[in-house]
């Protein structure tokens, strides 16, 4: 793990101590007041039901995207467009995360975030027309993108002798609610009458509960990292920030290799979550069991997000690790093409092996800095030019598709790009820090 996971207490420059949650301590000669438990097991909770949040307005619209299209009248260009909205959007608003970090502190982020997902998901099935659709969609995907790019930030801050462990809850914890809205929204729109306009926006309600830990940190004005702090090394002595001018993040491979592996492997994920229900359902799979095909693909990531980034923390190189994952891709491609709805299940369990590649992306971010500053730097870069990158896939599926008439292109594209997902995750795992490279 990075030699930067031992929390050292810091103090103001009046001699008060400082707890992570922004509020002054007792003034004392040398260490800050540690955190109140229970604040700590609140932020554990917070972390997890955002976590929880962050794929089901995507993954619940893949389940009805055949429904959603009929009822807005959408061609398969248009649906491709759909798919592209969650990559673009975090791209544009996630380069805003750090900067409001900054101003309004992490917490208050990650509230704003939730409300706006909550906001985004009770108004996008009713609004009655696709660039209504799609504007309620952004809202929504915008919370999704700063509470995105804030969720190592986080970690590194309140749980930085944990950052493996914690990563990997609420990468587990986001793996579940992905699952769970791929799993139950087809069930819960029969249930509701039939109307996908209830099967979507049930899912608002997972948002508004997500809202309350995080208010109490709304008052949180701990600087963010990459924000002046006193020197840790040095209590009570002023610094250089550690977010200094001389780490020019561009000059680092290791960076380029994270973004791009960060930005292939969101690629294969969106492509999943938009359109592998609507293979199988080509293939003459039900609805319902197309939508439990992708629970499946996405239930993969329960256990194996708590477990990978555990495995990758201990390893000074992750290559072997993306490797394992990419060969698992191409192989569950390969099955899709074949022979789609006859190892259906099989295919699932591969391609939801391979989409764990996001905890390990994650887990990578953490592990490729020494400082909290360069973290929430590489945390935003990578995932902003990553999700950049992935803006085209899904829309080139959608276009394939409908002038193809079928599903051999398309999957052929996706097979292809697991290539050089495994270059690019082999060079960002490699054990150096951008603090080298810069």
């Amino acid at each position: 793990m990075p030699d930067d996971e031992t929390q050292t207490p810091t103090l103001n420059r009046g001699g008060a101590a400082h707890t992570p949650a922004g509020l002054p301590g007792p003034r004392l000669p040398g260490a800050a007041e540690v955190p109140a438990p229970w604040l700590l097991r609140l932020i554990a909770v917070g972390l997890v039901l955002a976590a929880l949040n962050l794929r089901p307005a995507i993954t619940s619209l893949g389940a009805l995207l055949e429904e959603v299209r009929d009822g807005l009248h959408m061609s398969g260009s248009v649906a491709g467009v759909l798919t592209s909205v969650p990559p673009l959007c975090f791209a544009v608003f996630g380069v805003m995360a750090p900067r409001l970090a900054r101003r309004f502190g992490a917490g208050a982020v990650v509230c704003a975030g939730m409300a706006a997902i909550a906001a985004g998901l009770v108004i996008r099935p009713y609004i009655g027309s696709t660039a209504g659709f799609l504007a309620a969609s952004a809202l929504a995907l915008m919370g999704i993108a700063v509470s995105n790019i804030l969720m190592p930030v986080i970690v590194k801050r309140w749980f930085p002798d944990r950052v493996g462990t914690m990563t990997g809850l609420y990468s587990m914890a986001l793996a579940l609610g992905t699952a769970l809205a791929a799993a139950v929204t087809v069930p819960l729109t029969s249930a509701m009458g039939g109307s996908w306009q209830s099967g979507l926006a049930v899912w608002a309600v997972l948002a508004a509960l997500a809202v309350l830990p995080w208010i109490v940190l709304v008052r949180d004005r701990t600087p963010a990292p990459g924000t002046p702090a006193p020197d840790r090394s040095a209590p009570g002595q002023a610094s250089r920030p550690a977010d200094a001018p001389a780490l020019r993040i561009t000059r680092s491979r290791t960076a380029w290799g994270l973004a791009c592996f960060f930005g292939l492997q969101a690629t294969a994920a969106y492509i999943t979550m938009g359109w592998m229900p609507q293979i199988f359902r080509d293939a003459g799979v039900s609805a319902g069991t197309a939508g439990v095909l992708l629970a499946v693909t996405m239930a993969m990531g329960v256990p194996l997000a708590f477990v990978i980034p555990r495995v990758a923390g201990r390893l000074k190189q992750q290559g072997p690790i993306v490797v394992v994952l990419g060969l698992c891709g191409l192989i569950g491609y390969g099955g899709l093409y074949l022979a789609p709805a006859a190892g259906a299940w099989v295919w699932a369990v591969l391609l939801g092996v391979a989409n764990c590649a996001f905890p390990l992306a994650l887990t990578m971010i953490g592990m490729r800095s020494r400082t909290g500053a360069g973290v929430v730097r590489l945390s935003a870069f990578a995932q902003s030019t990553g999700y950049l990158l992935s803006i085209p896939g899904p829309l080139l599926v959608g276009v394939l598709y409908q002038h193809s008439g079928g599903w051999g292109l398309p999957i052929a594209l996706m097979a292809g790009l697991m290539i050089p997902q495994m270059v690019a995750g082999v060079l960002a795992g490699r054990d150096r820090t951008i603090e080298d490279e810069c």
